[in-house]
């Protein structure tokens, strides 16, 4: 493993934390975690996120490798989206995160101004 530090400006673990640290990616890997699923499924699973956001998020993680689209043999055509492996590495930390969100939400929700 080569050595990275985050306090980096150009480090590549920062631009990887990036990819993978905002709140759409973590819900839609999060929600991938339990397989595959198409992706009105997904849109409809993650509430308030557009189909440009989504579809944006998608490819993104697909790039990067964390996520594998594969084109299905139905009619009408149908698209999967699942967590390759480097996906369903990222899951126990994502779903870590996603649970200490739901646990302390009512906490963090009050007014931020005080």
């Amino acid at each position: 493993m080569a050595d990275y530090d985050v306090f980096v400006a150009d480090c590549p673990a920062r631009s990887t934390l990036e990819v993978i640290a905002g709140t759409w990616s973590v819900v839609v890997v999060y929600a991938l975690g339990d397989g595959p699923r198409r992706y009105s499924d997904l849109r409809d699973r993650i509430g308030g996120i557009s189909k440009k956001m989504l579809t944006q998020t998608l490819r993104k993680l697909e790039r990067r490798g964390i996520v594998e689209r594969r084109n299905l043999a139905t009619v009408p055509k149908g698209v999967e989206y699942r967590l390759t492996d480097l996906g369903r590495s990222l899951l126990a930390p994502v779903s870590v995160l996603a649970r200490w969100a739901e646990e302390h939400a009512e906490e963090l929700a009050g007014d931020s101004s005080t």
